[in-house]
């Protein structure tokens, strides 16, 4: 009976140290789950910012050729302020004539305008970039 029970007194030692060992393994690989999706909702925020603001770029464009007489500047980096300040906006406008002999004018002119919002640097895992395209007409 001796025999047995030397035997039976390693065997808890060995699984206290089993147990350890598989829940630390489990803790690290839900930590890094956690992190991965804290990661994921992240981009997903900065994402929809960044459409926001390729937008407002849009809607930047538009307000300024149809307020200056269809002035159309060939690239401007717009200014923007509060939760879309970290952002770099592009606009790029190109005005192109037609003629249009339903018009009165004889011409119509169409702006084409496209607004790049961009954050972070390109390769970095907190880099996003939203591109947008408008047609205006007068």
């Amino acid at each position: 009976m001796k025999k047995i029970r030397k035997i039976q007194q390693g065997l808890s030692l060995v699984t206290a140290i089993f147990l350890l060992v598989v829940l630390a393994s489990l803790g690290a690989v839900m930590m890094t789950f956690f992190t991965a999706q804290e990661q994921s909702s992240t981009l997903d925020i900065l994402g929809s910012r960044a459409y926001q603001a390729a937008r407002a770029g849009i809607e930047w464009g538009a307000y300024q050729v149809l307020q200056n007489g269809g002035a159309c500047a060939a690239s401007t980096v717009v200014p923007l302020a509060g939760t879309l300040s970290g952002f770099t906006v592009t606009v790029t406008c190109i005005s192109t004539a037609y003629s249009d002999v339903s018009t009165s004018s004889g011409t119509v002119t169409m702006y084409s305008l496209s607004s790049v919002a961009t954050r972070g640097t390109v390769g970095q895992p907190d880099y996003v970039e939203r591109q947008i395209s408008a047609t205006l007409s007068n």
